[in-house]
């Protein structure tokens, strides 16, 4: 039985090397076999299809990202703060690992129902991010005392999180360079005021939760 958990894991590991360091093109089931040194078939043992397999690559993905979260978390901080540290990670994050961001959000995955039973499909593993957006927009907008008068949390949320994940693939793609006459692609968001990245971020929660007050 670790045998078997131990070679479950290795296929996964093999997959998050492959999809870091060469993107998701390279994430064909006989490769990610071949690389772990087993048979084609080995792998259905503990995935019956193929997106199965990338779901599990994926969900190590959004581990990761939590975990970044998790560090790059003040408690004592502002929810817009806590809100601008957490889109910062987030584009410094699909900027990085591009191939791994790319495979978190692939809607068929998301929807595949292939997961065995004892494993939760994909979509519980984006759902808690969803949720701790919603949570800070809605501590900032209580705070702001616009309850009565905003748009729902969840609604501010979506469309939070849309801006910053359109800001991420424009980016990787080179789109926003042009735009903006970065003078990097490779920049990363950071504290520098002048970063572009870093600007765009502060614009993107201005135009959600309006301007600092004050």
């Amino acid at each position: 039985m670790e045998l078997e958990s131990s070679l479950r894991e290795r296929l996964i590991d093999v997959g998050v090397d492959l999809v870091m360091t060469e993107g998701t093109a390279s994430l064909g089931l006989r490769e990610i076999a071949r690389r772990a040194g087993v048979s084609h078939g080995a792998p259905r043992r503990h995935f019956p299809t193929h997106h199965a397999l990338l779901s599990a690559i994926a969900r190590r993905g959004f581990a990761d990202l939590g975990s970044r979260f998790e560090a790059t978390t003040d408690e004592g901080a502002s929810p817009r703060d806590r809100l601008q540290a957490l889109a910062r990670t987030y584009l410094r994050y699909a900027l990085e690992h591009r191939g791994m961001f790319e495979l978190m959000f692939r809607h068929d995955l998301l929807d595949s129902g292939t997961n065995p039973s004892d494993v939760p499909p994909l979509r519980e593993s984006t759902l808690p991010l969803f949720a701790h957006i919603v949570e800070l927009v809605a501590r900032h907008t209580a705070e702001r005392e616009e309850a009565g008068t905003a748009a729902p949390p969840a609604v501010t949320a979506a469309a939070l999180w849309a801006n910053l994940h359109g800001a991420a693939q424009l980016w990787a793609w080179g789109s926003l360079q042009l735009a903006l006459d970065a003078a990097s692609p490779a920049a990363a968001p950071g504290g520098d005021p002048a970063d572009p990245l870093d600007r765009l971020v502060v614009v993107v929660l201005d135009a959600h939760l309006g301007p600092v007050e004050g």
